[in-house]
């Protein structure tokens, strides 16, 4: 066993949070600009930001929040700049030593040379406040975009040669992977690693069709995949991993609590599944937070996290 092996299982025993953000750990499914405490983001605009409600019922639920409180603060240069800022401390504090964090294709309208000044801005946060971190910058894509503004966006995003993953999120029922088809093979053929938000409420089959239009490696949740053992076989034997956010799925009304969480089911069932944070400004959570509270939980033994985590630099 590792020395980071015996140490991560000594910070969950212990419950020391200190000692488990030491440890080196990913954070594959994180999203920019929410990758930061809401109350150090508070601080550094020198505002106060009413917090998200406890529990949401959905995605448009937790986007009316964001539109709401944050939006205004977030989609200028200045609060962009500082979120990306805080995000990569965050990540840097946290241990994660590989992270992809996604940026939404759409920010490049704050800039006047458009993915260019995106690009360079992500290069210069990465090297003044994380450089031993390995980023893997990853485009996002909503699903509430008209398509035509999407592909405009995310087009000149793909052809940088810059990101290395692309991501659609939102809100998963809206709009048919379909429609996206000639995006992800843009990006396959430009070798960037293609993952979708898929199964976070949608249903198991959802998982499979996602996967199989869009051509995935990776799957964003995937948790309804848990009601189907063909599904789950399916994603085993085509070795498509999924990037589980525990707080999320219980947040956003998806699982009851963390004891019932299905990231069990899928590991018993031969899934990879890896831990991760999704949007920290909103769910509070840390991907350490995550590992302490799936022990807690006892939804896995000690082994099993220290599995999970070895999963994320798989």
């Amino acid at each position: 066993m590792s020395g980071n092996s015996i140490l991560f299982q000594k910070a969950l025993l212990s419950s020391d949070i200190e000692l488990l953000k030491t440890i080196p750990k990913s954070d594959l499914h994180n999203h920019a600009p929410l990758g930061s405490r809401l109350i150090n983001f508070s601080k550094a605009i020198g505002k106060n930001i009413m917090p998200p409600p406890e529990f949401m019922t959905d995605i448009a639920e937790m986007n009316s929040y964001i539109i709401n409180n944050l939006r205004a603060e977030i989609v200028n240069h200045y609060g962009f700049k500082t979120s990306l800022e805080l995000a990569f401390r965050q990540a840097k504090e946290d241990g994660v030593q590989k992270l992809e964090m996604s940026v939404d294709c759409q920010f490049i309208t704050l800039f006047d040379d458009k993915e260019i000044g995106l690009i360079n801005l992500l290069k210069e946060i990465h090297l003044k406040e994380a450089p031993d971190i390995v980023y893997n910058p990853e485009i996002g894509l909503s699903r509430n975009l008209e398509i035509s503004d999407a592909e405009s966006w995310i087009f000149p995003c793909i052809e940088s040669g810059y990101f290395k993953s692309i991501d659609l999120y939102g809100e998963e029922l809206i709009k048919d992977a379909k429609l996206y088809r000639d995006i992800f093979k843009k990006a396959k053929n430009s070798k960037l690693k293609l993952k979708s938000h898929a199964g976070e409420f949608g249903t198991a089959e959802s998982v499979r069709y996602t996967v199989e239009t869009l051509e995935l490696d990776e799957v964003q949740h995937g948790i309804a995949a848990a009601v189907s053992k063909e599904v789950m076989r399916w994603l085993r034997d085509n070795n498509i991993r999924l990037n589980v956010c525990p707080t999320s799925n219980i947040r956003l009304g998806r699982v009851e609590k963390i004891e019932k969480h299905p990231a069990r089911i899928l590991a018993d069932n031969g899934v990879v599944i890896t831990i991760n944070s999704d949007d920290i400004m909103i769910f509070n959570q840390s991907v350490s937070d995550e590992y302490l509270n799936l022990f807690h939980s006892k939804l896995f033994s000690i082994n099993d996290l220290e599995i999970l985590r070895q999963n994320g630099f798989q």
